[in-house]
């Protein structure tokens, strides 16, 4: 059967002050009107159903999930420490299979905007497809619309069906030029969408993965707090997808973002004439190309551009748009009884 899993744990540092730890960045409403964990569940509404659907999360934000997502209780995998979403997608895809020794398994993150929920089942039912039918670990791929420099990207090589085709290589980062040579020659960005038969997945693990492939006999075992003690952190891109060579892509054709910074707001949200994102009571006067949110008293910025303005939690903060994805750099020279939320 198909199985999903949810990877939504983390803090969201990148989101202070706005995220914390009892409204952690997945349980924010930041590109609509429903948090983007909730419009995930909501995605997969006929598709897969909630007992098939795994939660991967840690503790202080397993509670307001529960409250949040229609979810089994059972269906919540709690991480004892955060080790990468290498570990955490062998345990959870370990989990389906002591289930259903059948399963196959979507991989999918609680912080993305995706605003085309047909074509989004659509690939992942031929990722799943692609993953049953030729035995390998399926990425979903997205045209690139820009030269993202936080994002992976994926080489194209040899057609297996109509649908999908074989990884030559993954690139993960590039710097701007790289990545318009990348563009240029048809390589793709890695959207983190994965699907694949839970054997599978173990295989490349046990093939591939020194930092994990020793220790799952701890999860055969039913011991996962000794998994978690053991293993070395390691994302499931480089431990696994980037040296394995049964790696398949197929294409998204999907409206696909990544919400991981307040940069991201400009791409998700509606932007006024001048190219401002504005969440609350916030008055603009000759500003361009910001992003304000405001959960406070009103709020007025004049004559000021290229900012990210956020008032919350009794905290305020004001940066350069392009230092928003180095926010957790700010966040490590602050005091704790500043930077510490409840």
């Amino acid at each position: 059967m198909q199985w999903g899993v949810l990877l939504a744990g983390g803090s969201g540092t990148r989101f202070w002050p706005l995220s914390s730890p009892s409204a952690p960045k997945q349980l924010l409403a930041l590109s609509g009107d429903r948090s983007s964990a909730e419009e995930a569940v909501d995605r997969l509404a006929g598709f897969i159903p909630p007992e098939r659907l795994l939660v991967v999360t840690n503790a202080a934000v397993a509670g307001p999930m529960q409250q949040r997502l229609s979810i089994p209780n059972e269906n919540y995998l709690i991480e004892p420490r955060p080790a990468g979403t290498g570990p955490a997608l062998v345990w959870a895809s370990h989990e389906a299979a002591r289930r259903d020794p059948g399963a196959v398994v979507l991989s999918m993150h609680a912080d993305w905007s995706i605003r085309d929920t047909t074509a989004f089942v659509a690939a992942a039912a031929t990722a799943l497809d692609t993953a049953t039918r030729h035995h390998r670990l399926v990425t979903v791929g997205m045209v690139p619309s820009r030269p993202e420099t936080g994002f992976g990207y994926l080489v194209p090589g040899e057609r297996l069906d109509s649908a999908s085709q074989a990884v030559d290589r993954f690139v993960e980062k590039p710097d701007a030029s790289h990545a318009l040579d990348l563009m240029a020659n048809g390589a793709l960005w890695n959207s983190g969408l994965f699907a694949w038969r839970a054997e599978d997945l173990r295989r490349e693990v046990e093939a591939h993965t020194d930092e994990i492939a020793p220790y799952l006999v701890h999860l055969d075992a039913g011991e996962v707090t000794s998994f978690f003690r053991d293993v070395r952190g390691v994302s499931i891109d480089v431990g696994v997808f980037e040296r394995s060579d049964a790696v398949a892509v197929v294409a998204g054709d999907f409206p696909w973002d990544d919400i991981g910074t307040w940069e991201a707001l400009a791409r998700v949200r509606p932007r006024d004439r001048r190219g401002n994102v504005v969440h609350g009571a916030v008055s603009l006067i000759d500003c361009s190309d910001c992003i304000v949110w405001n959960d406070g008293p009103p709020m007025v910025l004049s004559g000021v551009q290229d900012l990210v303005v956020v008032h919350a939690n009794a905290r305020t903060l004001v940066l350069d748009r392009t230092r928003a994805p180095d926010l957790k750099t700010t966040l490590d020279a602050l005091p704790p009884d500043v930077r510490e939320l409840e």
